[in-house]
């Protein structure tokens, strides 16, 4: 089915636009945007402001998602499948479309705005379409559906998030054009300029009869982590410091300039904890700090972390006030509601009051205007990922791979040594041994014997991460086995092994365990963090520390990911920009047939004391 090129939504120029990165920085100047509000409340009760005045209030709705990583639809690609899971949760665009105008409904159009926290425009084979199969960025491509259905549902402003940047700037810059509200970014400044590259700030006045328009003030934060994972695209060219201090520059002056409410929309959890360890001097899950620290904020729309969190207030050390945060549920599953209560004292609004609840998508249908709107590209891609791409001897699955060497993450690893050793080949380091690394990612995939599909061998790799290829010792590799290994809950000998429980020590997601082969190893779970790794031989040998090797591994991991010892600062041999489930579908269809006779391998064994547990 051809894609409708006609949908295009032009970008609106109230909403300020970013600016070219080898440019000047993105002006400061305000982003206006303004509503006309139904007229002044006076206090329930005819309450009174001195000298016999009635007291003026105004009732404001800031709803807000995050991460919703190109879910328009509840549906599952890789399942070809409408969505469910065991929560009865539902996802998408277009359900999120009917809670919103159902708030508008209830609250007054006039008495709402719409809020994102970023990580839009990756995730799911709709948005791996239009970035890399018929990429938006092409001459007379299309319009990215994430912007169609954002732009048709009313977004005021939403925020960068950290896998905005995961197809490079060129992608980001014409998703952003085709956008009618502005991407923020106060923390993603031009590398040379040290300016913003992209819109800090937004401001939208509500208009109240017989009284000064309610200046609503939203600061877009992003994640500092970006010049770890997406190095290769943002490296010299933007620079990412802390939310903290950013904030503190910016809060200030938005108050300034006259704005009655700030509402911080950062893509950045609320634990305080960072994924990369100290490779780099900013949190990465800054939320909760930035309310604590920086005064004069209201509310933060919080993001990044994949949580659901109703409503979690912080008390501001300066003033003492509380500051309210909530983050949505990822996917479009919920949408957070802030409810301001302001109150017009001495000419100026005061917030008296703030509020946070979340309304959950499950509880509607979609619109079907959004339906309408983005069929013609579901279609298209329900089509590509259902391609054929060749023939599977025996069903493989995930369910036990997180504490099983299983051979379906075997075929990850076995693609990516292939790979490497043909990049390498003719190279100084083509006789090295090729070690390579692979993930459980999910615990649902499968690649059903008989025919597979794009949308199988999708599913197995869910993220779009590319290769890369380090230089490492044996001395590291084992550092870097025995971190990977702190991924298992310490069990007694004897006693009873619960695989619900044995996994995901200190919360550890399972995407930030790793398999490497290429070598067998046993990991002794009766031991403590550090001091698992056991009998590591290659090739029959004992494992040489002042062995080279080369190690295949994502980018993700090879930027520092998951903070993994070493990898982050070893030398990079070879790497390149196809993703790495792009060539998981190249090599079966070369072959035709998926045999594990041809890809799996026996690399690993959880033990205690010598004896398997499995």
């Amino acid at each position: 089915m051809p894609l409708n090129r006609r949908k295009f939504l032009t970008r609106s120029t109230a909403t300020g636009a970013g600016v070219a990165l080898a440019g000047a920085a993105a002006p400061a100047a305000r982003a206006a945007g303004s509503a006309e509000a139904a007229g002044s409340v006076v206090a329930a009760g005819g309450g009174r402001e001195g000298k016999g005045k009635p007291v003026k209030r105004y009732a404001l709705t800031v709803m807000g998602t995050t991460d919703l990583h190109g879910h328009v639809f509840n549906w599952d690609y890789f399942k070809d499948a409408e969505y469910e899971d065991g929560a009865g949760n539902a996802q998408g665009l277009a359900r999120v479309s009917t809670l919103v105008e159902q708030v508008r409904r209830e609250k007054g159009r006039h008495h709402t705005m719409l809020l994102d926290a970023g990580d839009t425009i990756q995730g799911t084979p709709l948005t791996y379409y239009y970035a890399k199969v018929d990429p938006i960025t092409a001459k007379g491509g299309p319009v990215h559906p994430m912007a169609q259905a954002m732009n048709a549902i009313g977004y005021d402003a939403v925020a960068l998030g950290n896998h905005e940047f995961n197809y490079g700037i060129e992608t980001l810059r014409k998703f952003e054009e085709q956008c009618r509200f502005p991407l923020l970014g106060a923390n993603a400044l031009d590398a040379k300029t040290l300016k913003p590259a992209f819109p800090p700030y937004f401001i939208k006045e509500f208009r109240v009869k017989g009284a000064p328009p309610v200046r609503v003030a939203v600061l877009g934060l992003t994640n500092p982590g970006i010049a770890i994972w997406d190095k290769a695209h943002v490296q010299g060219r933007l620079t990412f410091p802390g939310l903290e201090e950013q904030a503190a520059k910016w809060v200030p002056k938005l108050r300034s300039m006259g704005a009655d409410v700030v509402v911080v929309s950062a893509h950045s959890g609320s634990s305080g904890t960072s994924s990369y360890g100290d490779q780099l001097p900013y949190v990465e899950n800054a939320a909760a700090n930035v309310a604590r620290l920086v005064p004069g904020i209201d509310a933060i729309l919080v993001g990044h972390a994949h949580a659901e969190i109703e409503e979690l207030r912080v008390v501001n050390e300066e003033t003492g006030r509380e500051v309210v945060l909530s983050e949505p549920l990822c996917y479009a599953e919920r949408l957070t509601l802030f409810d301001f209560g302001l109150v017009l004292e001495r000419g100026r609004w005061r917030v008296e009051s703030v509020g946070a609840s979340l309304r959950d998508a499950a509880t509607v249908e979609d619109d079907p205007r959004i339906t309408r709107l983005l069929s013609d590209e579901h279609a298209e891609v329900v089509a590509y990922v259902n391609q054929v791409v060749g023939s599977a001897t025996v069903a493989l699955t995930t369910v036990e791979a997180r504490y099983k060497d299983a051979p379906i993450i075997d075929l990850i690893t076995k693609v990516q040594e292939d790979v490497v050793r043909a990049a390498l080949a003719g190279s100084e380091y083509a006789s090295l041994p090729v070690l390579s690394q692979g993930s459980p990612f999910s615990r649902t995939s499968e690649i059903p014997a008989g025919e597979v599909t794009i949308r199988d061998l999708s599913g197995l790799y869910v993220y779009d991460n590319t290769l890369v290829a380090k230089l490492m010792t044996g001395a590291q590799v084992r550092a870097y086995l025995e971190y990977s290994a702190g991924y298992f809950v310490r069990t007694a000998v004897g006693a009873p092994v619960d695989v619900a429980a044995l996994t995901n020590a200190g919360g550890r997601p399972d995407y930030n365990y790793d398999y490497v082969s290429g070598l067998r190893y046993d990991i002794d779970v009766a031991q403590p963090v550090g001091s698992r790794i056991r009998n590591v031989t290659v090739g029959g040998a004992p494992l040489d520390d002042a062995q080279e090797f080369v190690f295949a591994v994502n980018n993700y991991r090879a930027n520092g990911g998951g903070a993994f010892p070493h990898v982050a600062s070893a030398k990079e041999v070879w790497s390149e920009s196809t993703e790495i489930r792009t060539r998981i579908a190249e090599w079966v269809t070369a072959r035709g047939v998926l045999d594990p006779a041809q890809f799996a391998s026996v690399d690993w064994r959880l033990t205690r004391e010598g004896v398997p547990v499995f």
